[in-house]
């Protein structure tokens, strides 16, 4: 049943599992380096690793998604815990290019069924249709406040032990999102007669729907950006940065090594996208989605073009992390509010999760090309131009987008 208030006990819970979610996840960039260290492997190899593990999210986040609404969110949400953490204690023990990315096929699904498919359907069908839009910008935002301290997280416990220790400490503490299953209500599934009658065919319209299609391509490169800036940007303003300076503002406030700055930024980049989250919920329930979508898209692909075409330093990572943070997830709750704006609440975990995939293809791309493009090049400029090109092209491919409800059929419009 929806609720008229805001801010929810699902709300709450859901927003709290997504930030366990994302601080986890997005601290991975900073093993980059220190895995490549110890085993003496070409970027590509851990970069392959963190791409299959951005593949298998997709893979997994419409499976999750209909499991949620068969089975209920709790088992959902149960069993993508036990894999992700069961996937990073593991990881731990990996000495192997190969197991390690076997491995990241586990931790992939884990988050899946801790992520945005399961979590932000919950929130969707408990949210008023008024709240829905910003309560979807608010669980967001919550993984983004993850992300604001999962990176120097890592960064702090890399200095003190071993990647495979902190890897195990981070299996455990994703065990914690069980805590907040009874903050999301009885998450009972639909009734499988309404399941029965009307998921094929929901199915079956949406992908013969141009604008789901369009929809489900402009996320591709939403998905290619973050992939890849999370994987590599750390490595990245390592490596390319101009140097900090002893008696600048970051070196009085302890970031003395581009190294730490690489950390940072991806923190920066989270905490603004709290802001843009909030925000993007909030337009989202006052204009039209699509052309939110497609002006985000093309802010984006300035920011970036800008930040390669100028000199690379402390100031202009600071500056690039705050303006990309902004836009970071803004495009979640409009594209995820869209579906459920054209397709309806009953199915859409399974139909974002869809789209969601087409985010992941293009984070494993991201990801892998970053590694295998570094390797033959030495640096990442290339792999970033064609970030730029794919923000370009999902600018232009939501336009044509009809937000419009879809005419439901008549068996399934009565349940």
């Amino acid at each position: 049943m929806s609720s008229s208030r805001l801010f929810t006990p699902i709300l709450i819970g859901g927003s709290l599992i997504l930030l366990i979610n994302f601080a986890l996840r997005a601290s991975f960039g900073v093993f980059q380096i220190p895995i490549a260290a110890d085993f003496g492997w070409p970027r590509a190899e851990f970069s392959l690793a963190i791409a299959i593990q951005n593949l298998a999210w997709g893979i997994g986040q419409p499976l999750f998604g209909a499991l949620a609404e068969r089975w209920g969110d709790r088992w959902a949400i149960i069993l993508g815990a036990i894999l992700y953490s069961a996937g990073l204690i593991l990881t731990a023990f990996a000495t192997s290019p190969a197991t390690m990315q076997l491995l990241e096929v586990m931790v992939g699904f884990g988050i899946a069924g801790t992520g945005f498919g399961v979590i932000l359907a919950v929130v969707g069908r408990a949210a008023s249709d008024e709240n829905r839009s910003l309560a979807l910008g608010i669980a967001t935002a919550a993984g983004s406040a993850g992300q604001v301290f999962g990176a120097p997280l890592a960064e702090i416990l890399l200095s003190l032990y071993a990647w495979q220790t902190v890897f195990v400490i981070f299996g455990v503490i994703v065990l914690s999102c069980m805590a907040f299953l009874p903050m999301l209500g009885d998450g009972r599934p639909a009734p499988r007669h309404a399941l029965e009658e009307s998921l094929g065919s929901v199915l079956n319209r949406a992908f013969r729907d141009p604008s789901y299609l369009m929809i489900f391509a402009g996320f591709f490169s939403c998905g290619y950006q973050l992939g890849f800036i999370t994987a590599h940007f750390p490595a990245m303003v390592t490596e390319m940065c101009g140097p900090i300076s002893p008696m600048g503002t970051l070196a009085s406030v302890g970031i003395t090594t581009t190294s730490a700055l690489g950390a940072a930024a991806i923190s920066l980049i989270g905490l603004a996208n709290i802001a843009g989250s909030i925000w993007s919920g909030w337009l989202g329930k006052r204009y039209t989605k699509k052309y939110l979508l497609a002006g985000i898209y093309t802010l984006r692909t300035i920011a970036a073009a800008a930040f390669i075409l100028l000199p690379i330093t402390p100031a202009s990572v600071i500056v690039f992390s705050l303006v990309m943070g902004a836009l970071w997830l803004a495009t979640v709750p409009l594209t995820s509010g869209l579906v459920a704006h054209i397709y309806g609440l009953r199915y859409m975990g399974t139909l974002y999760g869809f789209v969601f995939l087409s985010h992941q293809i293009g984070s494993f791309l991201g990801v892998w090309l970053g590694g295998s493009l570094y390797d033959a090049y030495g640096d990442y400029t290339l792999v970033w131009w064609v970030g730029v090109g794919v923000g370009a092209f999902s600018a232009l491919i939501h336009l044509p987008v009809r937000e419009a409800p879809a005419r439901l059929p008549a068996t399934a419009a009565a349940v």
